[in-house]
């Protein structure tokens, strides 16, 4: 997994929270990824206002979209 903050998101004290947030979120969702990949996330500026517990419903949906993790009957609280 690579996280990757810009400049443009603020002082290294928010870039810093953006990555802490990014990592909190996939490390609870690691263990539902299937198959061996590279994921890469970008920190934009909208994420400075959010929550880890949005970032890691955001993530769900989005990795369940592109297929690594597989769709179960059990949804994300």
């Amino acid at each position: 997994m690579g996280i990757t903050t810009g400049k443009k998101l603020g002082g290294a004290v928010q870039r810093n929270r953006c990555r802490r947030v990014i990592k909190e979120a996939y490390r609870h969702l690691a263990p539902l990824c299937t198959g061996s990949y590279d994921n890469v996330f970008v920190a934009r500026p909208k994420m400075l206002r959010l929550k880890s517990t949005e970032v890691e419903r955001c993530m769900y949906s989005l990795l369940t979209e592109l297929g690594v993790i597989k769709a179960s009957g059990e949804n994300l609280k």
